[in-house]
């Protein structure tokens, strides 16, 4: 009996350490995604896995952003890009993501596709940034004339009315939180939502708002917001990932998170 005891005890290990190993042999096959942050040693956001709990990797690194967001700190930040793609790439990413929006649209439409092709000739992988996010979830929702949103100083959201502008949008409003840094408790559920619904407000009735930080918290925000002004709303995370799983050939459709989500 007690033999018998310790072969169904080994049995039982066996099998459970079987299942394990296949679990973690699975999860290392699932395409992966590499995200670059503007900061170090940012976490992946939550949202990743919320939209794609299965099916795709998420592996990050950041680049430093001692600057805020300005237009110094983005010019102090952008050598540290390329060393952190190559060192995604070793981990195994297959598409790598500059997942910052202001520091990638700032200096416009041509620099930010030329900061993709300069990580493809460095690690032979497809690339693409937050800001093109913002772009396709604007395409996906067929938006023409749009109300911008943002975290940023006038400045920087000055820069991505242009950006987006020269992808050929009418933005026909715009408004910032007017932060360098995003200071404790000033970007709250409520005050984001307050701002994008005061935002669509005051834009002659644009065809989507879009909500532009990659530290702002707003996939929760998504349906509210478009309850309460009928139009689709694209936001820098959350469409960020979508495009760039959409970019590892996987379905980047998801239920529950806004009309662009549902459509894409």
């Amino acid at each position: 009996m007690s033999s018998r005891r310790d072969f169904l005890k080994i049995a039982s290990l066996a099998t459970a350490y079987a299942a394990t190993r296949g679990t973690a042999l699975a999860a290392a096959e699932e395409p992966a995604l590499g995200l670059i942050f503007p900061p170090l040693n940012y976490p992946i956001p939550p949202d990743a896995k919320r939209l794609y709990p299965a099916g795709v990797r998420f592996l990050g690194d950041g680049v430093g952003l001692s600057g805020g967001m300005t237009i110094d700190g983005y010019e102090e930040a952008i050598p540290r890009l390329i060393p952190a793609a190559e060192r995604l790439a070793k981990q195994g990413a297959q598409v790598i993501s500059f997942f910052g929006s202001s520091i990638t649209f700032y200096k416009g439409a041509k620099f930010n596709e030329e900061l993709t092709q300069k990580i493809t000739k460095a690690t032979g992988l497809p690339a693409t940034t937050q800001s093109n996010g913002l772009v396709d979830g604007l395409r996906v929702a067929n938006a023409k004339r749009v109300a911008v949103a943002t975290a940023y100083t006038d400045i920087v959201t000055e820069r991505l009315k242009i950006f987006l502008q020269e992808h050929g949008f009418d933005v026909t409003f715009a408004k910032g939180l007017g932060y360098e840094r995003i200071p404790e408790g000033g970007a709250t559920q409520e005050i984001l939502f307050k701002l994008g619904s005061d935002t669509y407000a005051k834009s002659k009735k644009a065809d989507a708002l879009v909500i532009s930080c990659g530290a702002l918290r707003t996939l929760d925000l998504i349906v509210p917001l478009e309850n309460e002004t009928k139009v689709p709303v694209v936001s820098s995370t959350p469409h960020g990932l979508m495009n760039g799983v959409r970019m590892l050939g996987i379905s980047p459709r998801a239920k529950g998170f806004g009309m662009v989500f549902e459509k894409v």
